[in-house]
């Protein structure tokens, strides 16, 4: 018997064409980018043909790549039938990020929402900041992520906004006049940071970040202990333990978008986003979250949690 195709093999030369590229494709299949290539040498030894050809700085399918791509699909979509019918299939998996620091108090509901809209997934979480979540998607590691609008040039659609709020803890008064401003931040890069020390500066106000966080749980606590006030997206309210400065100027809202990595199926990108759509705007954002809500708004929790799910 002549040289066989492997499947393992024919999924990373799908994922590089569906992923856009080596290093992508190395991300979303959690190996690394020589391994790849390596899929792809051994593939074209089998085939007897280049598959694959550099383009200037590009890397493109030849016409034999091309031929081979048609056929892995087709191999790969019988292969999976057939596992389907035998009953020994594995739930495909999905890598979802979340930012914390913008439903923090309904991040519950809101990830029971998400594995609610995919079925028949094997969802896997990740909480971060958005500059990192951004990344990540873009790179192929995560398949979708709800991140702030705040993060310049990524696109995906929008899904909901969040007031921007101005917090301090109980009591706190601003410095003497030609004192610095104490402000806690995230670390950069971060949007929130750069449009709270503009306005602060408008106002006339020298700036000082004293304290910096990776997480909203040290700005959060860094913010109650005194150290600064802090610019901060709330998904429902106040947080606990904390004050809204009323004396400083509006921030408006902020966007919340959804975004997905290249060839993820579109239908699952459009549920999740009208799900998440349902869900916030739903989200009491002038109170305090609650799990006793008034029977409207828990009807309409209950109906975005039963909302029919997509397929696979």
């Amino acid at each position: 018997m002549g040289a066989l195709l492997d499947l393992g093999q024919l999924r990373t030369f799908v994922a590089i064409a569906e992923c856009g590229g080596f290093g992508r494709a190395a991300s979303a299949l959690r190996t690394s980018q020589p391994t790849v290539s390596q899929h792809v040498r051994s593939l074209e030894r089998v085939v007897g043909q280049p598959l694959v050809e550099r383009v200037g700085r590009l890397t493109r399918f030849t016409v034999a790549g091309e031929a081979l791509l048609a056929e892995a699909r087709r191999l790969l979509a019988a292969h999976d039938e057939a596992m389907c019918r035998l009953g020994a299939e594995r739930p495909p998996t999905l890598t979802v990020g979340a930012i914390e620091h913008a439903a923090s108090p309904v991040l519950p509901d809101l990830l029971t929402v998400l594995m609610a809209a995919l079925p028949g997934h094997d969802v896997v979480f990740r909480l971060d900041r958005s500059t990192v979540l951004a990344e990540a998607t873009l790179r192929g590691t995560l398949d979708m992520a709800l991140i702030l609008g705040a993060v310049a040039n990524v696109g995906g659609m929008e899904v909901g906004s969040l007031p921007l709020r101005w917090l301090a803890a109980p009591g706190w008064s601003p410095p003497a006049p030609g004192a610095p401003l104490p402000l806690v931040t995230f670390q950069e890069p971060c949007g929130l940071r750069q449009q709270a020390v503009r306005a602060l500066e408008r106002l006339g106000w020298i700036v000082r970040i004293t304290t910096e966080a990776t997480h909203l749980d040290g700005v959060l606590t860094a913010t109650r202990a005194r150290l600064g006030i802090a610019l901060l997206p709330t998904a429902c309210g106040v947080p606990q333990g904390l004050d809204e400065l009323h004396q400083l100027p509006p921030q408006g809202t902020l966007g919340l978008r959804l975004l997905s990595r290249q060839g993820l199926n579109p239908a699952i990108e459009t549920y999740a986003g009208d799900v998440l759509r349902d869900f916030f705007s739903a989200v009491p954002h002038s109170r305090a979250y609650r799990a006793d809500l008034p029977n409207g708004e828990e009807r309409r929790r209950e109906q975005y949690l039963a909302r029919q799910p997509i397929g696979h």
